[in-house]
């Protein structure tokens, strides 16, 4: 079957390692046109936005697209394209697999973890007010005159809405990915003891839906703070973890440590109508193009997008040619081996090549 797929290479290293992705999908065989568009700091610098309308229509009319990293500025400047793209197309699910690699730097073995974040909500909105502005001042007031809650005059302010609709959504997919993955267990992850109109909220969302599906899968709930213990503990005791946003950014970092780091945890933003897939990790700049970077998360969320394009024969063959390439140990880069410093470590586009070569070894 022919596909046509967006194609945006980030920046930073995003480049470098989406080409690498690029590149070891198209060794499948599988029929792609990619369709290259530009986000970020180079779409900035050619278009003066760093989200053009044209990147949002190519995914709208291709329904996929595959993404490198961009930079998001901290604490100043704009807010993140990754969150923009994932609000504009409603792509309400974050879906970051994390599974153990034979050859991978870790404390562990045999890891199987499936993070599904909703996406679209809490303190990521993005409804915030800044320190010292009007309308700062008159939240403040509203704050205190309605809860009685003293706030410092010199506050900033963010709003994190979670609503029961986009909370049922999320966990409906999590219950209905585990019938189809044949997984067993979903944990519910928050903090409503605290937060309990909030997250509060989430976890009865969450109860209701897990209900349809009692007797077919299990159900758990757990607090945030303690999942994070747990995981470092007893991570082989968790299968899906179903979480607001914020917490399931932070706990899927967590668990990426726990098979080596984010060069080897692969992400999909998923929606009704459309699907992005990018690494979890982030643009890196001071190593843009230096050819040293771990391309396997991308070419993991390359995986993931063939399995979403019910490509599954392609998707397999592509993840058994990395697995043994990290597993041989050769044609890896730095962080893959033993020692940072090893010398016999590859560059970027080397470990691709390995890939396509095991690739065509099975063809």
């Amino acid at each position: 079957m022919k596909h046509t797929v967006t194609f945006i290479p980030g920046d930073g290293i995003g480049y470098e390692v989406s080409l690498a992705a690029k590149r070891c999908i198209d060794a499948t065989g599988v029929s792609i046109t990619w369709e290259e568009m530009l986000a970020g700091s180079d779409a900035l610098s050619e278009t003066g936005e760093l989200l053009p309308g044209k990147v949002l229509d190519s995914i709208r009319k291709n329904k996929v697209a595959l993404k490198g990293p961009i930079t998001t500025p901290i604490g100043s400047g704009f807010r993140s394209v990754n969150v923009a793209l994932r609000q504009a197309l409603e792509l309400y699910v974050c879906l970051r697999p994390v599974k153990s690699f034979v050859g991978s730097v870790s404390r562990y073995q045999d890891i199987d973890l499936v993070i599904v974040r909703e996406n679209t909500e809490d303190l990521y909105a993005g409804i915030e007010f800044e320190e010292g502005k009007p309308e700062t001042k008159e939240i403040i007031e509203h704050i205190q005159k309605n809860t009685k809650k003293k706030i410092l005059p010199d506050s900033g302010i963010s709003i994190k809405p979670i609503s029961a609709t986009a909370s049922e959504r999320i966990a409906r997919f999590a219950f209905e990915y585990a019938l189809k993955n044949k997984r067993k267990k979903v944990t519910c992850v928050q903090k409503a003891n605290i937060m309990k109109f909030t997250d509060g909220l989430f976890l009865k969302s969450c109860r209701k839906v897990a209900g349809e599906y009692e007797g077919r899968v299990i159900f758990e709930e757990a607090l945030v703070d303690n999942m994070a213990m747990q995981l470092v503990q007893k991570p082989f005791n968790y299968d899906i973890l179903l979480l607001p946003n914020l917490y399931g950014d932070i706990l899927s970092d967590l668990c990426a440590g726990l098979i080596g780091g984010l060069g080897l945890a692969p992400g999909a933003n998923i929606g009704e109508e459309a699907a992005v897939f990018e690494a979890v990790h982030g643009s890196a700049p001071k190593y843009k193009g230096k050819n040293r970077v771990n391309p396997s998360a991308m070419i993991l969320s390359g995986v993931l997008m063939l399995k979403h394009l019910n490509e599954d024969k392609a998707a397999k063959l592509l993840e058994d040619a990395l697995r043994e390439v990290v597993k041989e140990g050769k044609f890896v880069t730095y962080d893959l081996k033993p020692k940072a410093d090893d010398p016999s470590a590859v560059g970027t586009s080397q470990m691709a090549d390995a890939v396509i070569s095991k690739i065509k070894g099975k063809l």
